[in-house]
């Protein structure tokens, strides 16, 4: 087969963000004449794009611009139906996202990870574990590095570690890893997915272009994500918390062991494992299943384990003041990650949640916030959605802005328990980010911490709920 080649071609890239500046730039160092549209006004990234050679289109999409190009590259917040994206795919110029794009240049194998949670810590970790155990790794995609930037440093002895969400792998057309892992499947994103249907077509597609020599590993725990992996043609490695497995990565007598024929090899103790939360030690699992299967030794995996401290924004412990913990689990944009992360606790539990709503059935929350007596400050566009939901199961308190939410959070609060960030609801409506959100958070509690100590610093340090 050819070699994919830009050379001499006209590329539209949609999107100003990380992902469409850094395909702007692999494109142009390709041959490619390069014109990045977004529909705002200014980006920061304009000077240096320009400088490049890289034309730009701010403010709207110029009519005729992708029905004109050999290839469009989008970035992973543009939808297919966006008008001129949708024109363009209906006079038959190919589209492909950004991870599609870069790709086709790598020289090193591909791990790739998705899920509907779970997959930054999942990826951060099992970087560190190849890392640990001298492979020549690059960690990057949805969890902050994009790929195109891998690709001038991409060798054959290279493993290319990448968190994909569905956006980016509904773009994917010769996306080929070599180890790619299902975490775990539950509704999300249906803002952007008509149905749960297509949410889960998007994440099979990690599984797509693999064969009989390529691996694919599955959480045991989950049937739905399992048989997704199992109706491809990569073996299949399991993983499992809970379910029993004959072979696999799993947890028995107090360690992470890998299950075969022989028995069980200890890898980690789980009481040395940092993270916070039964599904977070799911993703310690998976991890350890990825790194395995890719040749890391024990050592390896048990050392990055237990100096892992976590992400920032996922269950990430911020302070503690006057006996109430403060615990920013940000990333936290689902119902099922909300829900996970409400189940960490016991009573005495305050939740901040809310911001633009994803889809779902957010009633799913009510038996967690009953039975531990929760309340709730509802933020954003869903508050009235939180009220409406949570009736009857637990106090919902409207607040208009993060510092209303931290204050009215820690009034609520008893020494003893817990303020704990976990949205269940994307950013867009109040920040940048679910990363903006998180730092919003620790900005108040901060503040809230000066107001009570007269200037005493944060402390931070393991959260155990």
């Amino acid at each position: 087969m050819s070699e994919f080649t830009v050379r001499g071609t006209r590329v539209a890239v949609v999107g100003g963000a990380a992902s469409g500046v850094a395909a702007a730039r692999l494109l142009v160092e390709r041959g490619a004449g390069v014109t990045l549209t977004d529909l705002r006004p200014a980006l920061d990234a304009a000077a240096e794009l320009s400088a490049i050679g890289v034309s730009l289109a701010l403010g709207s999409h110029p009519e005729g611009l992708l029905t004109g190009s050999d290839l469009v590259v989008i970035s992973p917040g543009v939808p297919f139906d966006q008008p001129a994206v949708a024109a363009a795919r209906a006079a038959g110029v190919p589209i492909i996202g950004e991870v599609e794009l870069a790709s086709r240049w790598l020289r090193g194998r591909v791990v790739a990870i998705t899920g509907t949670k779970g997959k930054s810590t999942t990826t951060a970790l099992t970087g560190r574990m190849l890392e640990a155990a001298g492979v020549r790794v690059l960690v990057g995609g949805n969890i902050g590095t994009p790929l195109a930037s891998h690709v001038a440093l991409s060798t054959a002895e290279t493993v290319h570690v990448v968190e994909v969400s569905s956006f980016q792998l509904e773009t994917t057309d010769t996306f080929h890893p070599w180890i790619a892992a299902l975490l775990n499947l539950t509704a999300d994103h249906l803002d952007r997915h008509a149905t749960v249907e297509e949410y889960a077509a998007a994440k099979a597609r990690i599984f797509a272009r693999q064969t009989d020599r390529d691996i694919s590993v599955a959480n045991a725990d989950d049937a739905r994500a399992l048989a997704m992996a199992a109706a491809g043609r990569a073996r299949v490695v399991r993983f499992a918390r809970d379910a029993h497995i004959d072979a696999g990565i799993t947890v028995a007598g107090g360690w992470i062991v890998e299950r075969g024929p022989a028995g069980d090899t200890r890898l980690v103790q789980t009481s040395a494992v940092r993270l916070v939360g039964p599904h977070l030690l799911a993703d310690v699992l998976a991890a350890a299943a990825i790194a395995r299967a890719v040749g890391a030794g024990c050592e390896a995996v048990a050392g990055a384990s237990a100096s892992f401290a976590g992400l920032e924004h996922a269950m990430e412990l911020v302070d503690e003041i006057r006996g109430v913990r403060f615990v920013n689990d940000s990333k936290a944009t689902n119902i099922d990650a909300a829900r996970q992360a409400i189940e960490t606790f016991g009573r005495g539990l305050v939740v901040i949640m809310g911001g633009r709503f994803k889809g779902g059935d957010l009633r799913l929350l009510r038996p967690a916030l009953a039975s531990r007596g929760a309340s709730v400050v509802a933020i954003g566009e869903s508050a009235p959605l939180m009220q409406d939901a949570f009736d009857g199961a637990a106090d919902v308190t409207m607040a208009a802005s993060m510092a209303e939410a931290v204050r009215t959070a820690v009034a609520a609060a008893s020494p003893g328990g817990s303020v704990l960030l976990a949205p269940a609801c994307a950013s867009f409506d109040m920040f940048e980010d679910y990363a903006a959100r998180g730092r919003a958070f620790k900005a108040e509690v901060a503040a809230l911490r000066r107001e009570v100590t007269g200037g005493e610093g944060a402390r931070t340090g393991e959260c155990e709920p």
